[in-house]
Parts: C-alpha cells; structure tokens; sequence
C-alpha cells in the first residue's frame, strides 16, 4: 500500500508541474503579445531628417494608420529652433507618430523662409493640415501648445495605447493635466523666488 501512496504522490507532483508549465506558456504567449504590440506601436520615438529624395517614401506612402508631421526647416532660425525643440519632446511621447524634419527648400524649391517653421500634417498619402509660422502654436510656444493644435480635428498624436478617436481625446486629457501641472509649478516657483526678497 505505501507503494500506491509514492505513485499517487508522484502523479500529483507532475500534474502541478503539468498546470506550472501551461500557466509558464500562457503567460511567456501574453507576454510576448505585449512585447510585440509595444514593438509595432513604438516605432518612431525621434525626429527623424529626411531628404526631399525621401520624402515621397518616408512621408506619401507612409502606412495608413500612421501619422506623419513634417517640419519645414533651416537651420539660423530661432523660431524653427523654439518649434524643433517642442516637435522632439512630443516624438518622445507619441511614439506611434511619425516626426520628419526636412530643409525647406529641399521639400519645396524656393520655399518662402518668411514661412518658417512650416509644420506639415499628412495621414493616408495625403495632407491633412499645415501650419505656417511658429505664431500659429500659441504666444509662448510650448509643448502642450504644438499638442493641443495638432490634435484639434484629428488624432494626428498617438502614445500606442489608444486608436482613433479614443487616442485623441487621451492626448488631449494628458496635454491638459501637463499644461495644468506646468502652471502650477511656475506659480509654486515663482512664488517661492517672490518670498526671499
């Protein structure tokens, strides 16, 4: 008898390691799901400079779910300075949206540098908004702004959390808490210098 009481044990010992082992492949097959749908959305991160060569590929026959902006440059001016620092830290935010930096005048011969910065919005292989001068972000070009313009009619913005619609309204929300957060931050400092006087 104490035989059948080793062989039970025995049984019992592979069916937990049988139910460790599917819950190991369940978990490594969830796991790499994830690790794969992070991958496919992160895919930009950065602004990435292109050439006037380039820019049928990188930009007009991008893929359909993919947002592209364009920023329309030289380099000398501040205000293509103010917008290609803003333009960066959204890259890094919105991975799944494509940013491209382009000389002007190797996008468009004889581009007017009076329109400088030119942000350029393209979804599907056509244009879908342009925005000429840094005017056009606000009076104080910040991050939030460029943001809040991009994402007024169209979910242009994308983290890779969310599609569509939903996209737009969660960059919209998160631009608003940082811009809120940003102003009282400011006030909190500017508060705190105003004390020591």
């Amino acid at each position: 008898m104490a035989d059948y009481h080793f062989v039970y044990k025995d049984v019992e010992d592979l069916e937990d390691d049988l139910d460790d082992d599917r819950f190991l492949q369940e978990y490594r097959r969830k796991r790499l799901a994830e690790m794969k749908k992070v991958v496919k959305m992160a895919k930009f991160g950065s602004i990435i400079p292109i050439s006037g060569s380039d820019f049928l590929h990188e930009v007009s026959q991008a893929p359909p779910d993919v947002w592209v902006v364009v920023i329309l440059y030289k380099d000398g001016y501040p205000e293509c300075g103010v917008l290609m620092q803003c333009l960066e830290e959204l890259a890094t935010m919105y991975p799944a949206t494509k940013f491209v930096k382009i000389i002007s005048t190797d996008c468009i011969p004889n581009y007017p540098d009076r329109n400088l910065p030119t942000v350029l919005v393209y979804n599907n292989g056509a244009g879908k908004a342009n925005y000429v001068g840094l005017h056009t972000f606000g009076r104080r070009c910040t991050p939030e702004g460029v943001a809040m313009v991009l994402c007024q009619s169209d979910p242009v913005l994308n983290d890779g959390q969310n599609e569509g619609e939903a996209s737009r309204e969660a960059v919209l929300e998160g631009v608003r808490k940082r811009f809120i957060e940003k102003v009282i931050s400011q006030h909190e400092n500017d508060d705190d210098g105003s004390s020591s006087d």
